[in-house]
């Protein structure tokens, strides 16, 4: 291929076809970052009309659950600093979509739970975050799909992975 046709190749939007075949394109670790940053722009596209993007929607769906998760919990699950989890629940503490309680046993952890506004949004946006997703794997069969996601389980809570 000449240069002004690698060029053009680029510029079209075939770079990513063409670098496909580099040796770092069976590199798992490369791979699962490629899958995270394009499920992140995936799911901020879906939730966009929600006033969500995918960390708020992941700390209001963990709250719309019945385990009731502690800031802290919720921190480690979603691999955040400790702040970043407190600047989110802020955030949809404001909208009125979760609350902080008193924890159960230890009154000064911090629950977080979901309020009736924010168990209403939360059905919308996962509709909304299915729906993309269905999309964007429309090229996998079901089997595969539901594959893709015991792997993908698997490898990140090495076969320990809880039930859903």
């Amino acid at each position: 291929m000449t240069l002004q046709a690698t060029d053009a190749v680029e510029s079209s939007g075939g770079a990513s076809s063409r670098l496909a075949e580099s040796t770092i394109s069976n590199d798992v670790g490369f791979l699962l970052a490629k899958l995270h940053a394009a499920g992140s722009v995936l799911n901020n596209a879906a939730l966009a009309e929600f006033g969500l993007k995918e960390r708020s929607y992941s700390v209001l769906a963990l709250a719309c659950g019945d385990l009731g998760p502690t800031q802290r919990e919720l921190a480690e699950f979603l691999s955040l600093d400790p702040s970043q989890i407190v600047a989110l629940i802020d955030e949809l503490e404001q909208r009125g979509l979760v609350e902080r309680k008193p924890g159960i046993s230890d009154r000064r952890q911090k629950l977080v739970a979901a309020t009736a506004e924010g168990r209403k949004v939360h059905a919308a946006a996962q509709q909304a975050t299915k729906e993309a997703e269905a999309r964007h794997l429309s090229i996998l069969s079901a089997p595969e799909v539901a594959s893709l996601r015991s792997i993908l389980r698997k490898a990140v809570w090495s076969g320990a992975a809880p039930t859903a």
